[in-house]
C-alpha cells in the first residue's frame, strides 16, 4: 500500500507500508492491504506505521518526506498528530494531519 502523510506545511512521509494504526474519533483502528474504501476523521493521538524498508529505500529524496529520512531503516515507527482526516482507496492511504 502507498501511504502519504501531509500537513498544511509539508509532506511528512510517502512510501510503501503493510499496516497503519490510527487514532479514530471512537477509538484506534488499523488499515491493511486491500482495505475497503474509507474516509474518516481522526483525533489527537499516535499513528503507528509498519513500512516496507526495502521498497522505501529507493524513493527519490524530493518525493520523500521528513519522516522518510528520520525512519528510513525502521520497519516500524510512530508519530503524534493533533487530528486530521484519512482517505483509503485502491491501496492508497492519504492522511491529512494537523
Amino acid at each position: 500500500m502507498l501511504l502519504e502523510v501531509i500537513t498544511p506545511d509539508q509532506l511528512l512521509f510517502k512510501g510503501s507500508v503493510t499496516h497503519v494504526q490510527l487514532p479514530g474519533l471512537d477509538g484506534s483502528f488499523g488499515i491493511l492491504n486491500n482495505h475497503a474504501p474509507l474516509i474518516s476523521a481522526l483525533s489527537k493521538g499516535t499513528v503507528k506505521v509498519d513500512q516496507v524498508v526495502a521498497e522505501n529505500a529507493n524513493i527519490d529524496e524530493e518525493e520523500a518526506g521528513s519522516l522518510n529520512e528520520s525512519h528510513k531503516n525502521d520497519e516500524t515507527f510512530s508519530f503524534e498528530i493533533n487530528g486530521g482526516v484519512i482517505e483509503v482507496k485502491e491501496n492508497k492511504i492519504m492522511l491529512l494531519a494537523e
